[in-house]
């Protein structure tokens, strides 16, 4: 039987896939809705075909196949078609309750509204804030309304530090925290590192809640002043970049782009310092490569960047090591 319903949610996914491609809002809801008028569970259509074309429209996002504002647009629409699903299908809760949130300045909002909704149809109790929940917001929420647990949402690694603040501001509620996100690494290694128990997708979420809930482990981090110093030198960074680049040829767009990855890059690097782990930086770096080289943007800047940084950073020995054992990076590498 699940074998024939994946079929039958395959035999739907180009036509949804197209859908999201023309704006056709009615008629990716229509196809969601046939779903499950054909008996495929609300979760399988949320998991199976709405998860998995979010997917393919970041991936298209990425090589520079979508502008941003189809990919919003898409978004929406995906968005529409979680509304509907959950207004067809209306499980009162039989569990307890439990909070899903964004981090403060997390957009990247459908992800953890998908784990939301799965999370209700298997019978909890869920409320879910949405995008960008300020921590002093959340902790009085939690206070208020003291949930089984409260599930964090990270999409960035760069953004950890923050998620950690915010993690050990629910702590102090004595409301237990889960996390999820590909902020946190696919297989949840860098939730370990800050020692918050990691659900890699929805069903792993219920799962964790439906036993007793782990208690939290002291974070792995290295205690030191390397990370608040490296953010305290983020302009001073970019400025030596910008310095060395030629921006002559550069539209006023193409610099503002530019400012922006080039502040990406040091706060990704203040992040792999914050858990100490290279090999955050050096994933972003393949990201950030694929994204460029696909805007047409001449790679050797990333090169020339590093360089520029790892000199000024020659008093910061993590964050030095890491620029330089990526100074030699090339999309074919």
């Amino acid at each position: 039987m699940t074998a024939v319903l994946a079929q039958t949610v395959g035999s739907v996914y180009p036509a949804y896939l197209r859908c999201l491609d023309e704006a056709d809002e009615n008629g990716a809801i229509d196809l969601a809705l046939a779903l499950l008028d054909g008996g495929v569970p609300a979760d399988t259509v949320l998991l199976s075909l709405v998860a998995p074309a979010q997917a393919q429209v970041g991936e298209w996002w990425q090589r520079n196949e979508w502008s941003v504002a189809q990919e919003h647009a898409a978004t929406h629409i995906s968005e529409r078609v979680v509304a509907a699903v959950g207004a067809t299908v209306r499980p009162r809760p039989t569990r307890s309750r439990i909070v899903v949130a964004c981090l403060d300045g997390e957009w990247h909002a459908l992800p953890p509204r998908l784990v939301a909704e799965v999370l209700r149809l298997d019978g909890w109790d869920v409320t879910f804030l949405g995008a960008s929940v300020p921590s002093a917001h959340l902790v009085s929420y939690l206070h208020r309304h003291d949930p089984r647990a409260v599930l964090l949402a990270c999409a960035l690694p760069m953004r950890l530090p923050q998620a950690f603040r915010a993690i050990e501001a629910c702590r102090r509620t004595d409301v237990p925290v889960l996390v999820g996100g590909r902020g946190f690494g696919s297989d949840g290694r860098w939730a370990r590192r800050l020692g918050v128990p990691f659900a890699g997708d929805a069903r792993a979420a219920s799962a964790l809640l439906s036993a007793p809930l782990p208690s939290a482990l002291p974070p792995a981090l290295v205690d030191d002043t390397e990370y608040p110093a490296l953010l305290a030198a983020r302009v001073e960074l970019i400025d030596l970049v910008l310095d060395r680049l030629d921006l002559s040829r550069y539209s006023p767009a193409q610099v503002d782009a530019t400012v922006a990855d080039l502040g990406y890059i040091v706060d990704s690097l203040a992040a792999a310092v914050y858990v100490d782990d290279g090999s955050l930086f050096a994933e972003f770096v393949s990201w950030l490569g694929e994204v460029l080289a696909s805007r047409g943007v001449p790679l050797h800047t990333v090169g020339l960047t590093f360089d520029v940084m790892a000199e000024r950073l020659r008093d910061f020995p993590r964050a030095h090591n890491i620029l330089r054992a990526n100074s030699g990076y090339s999309p074919t590498a």
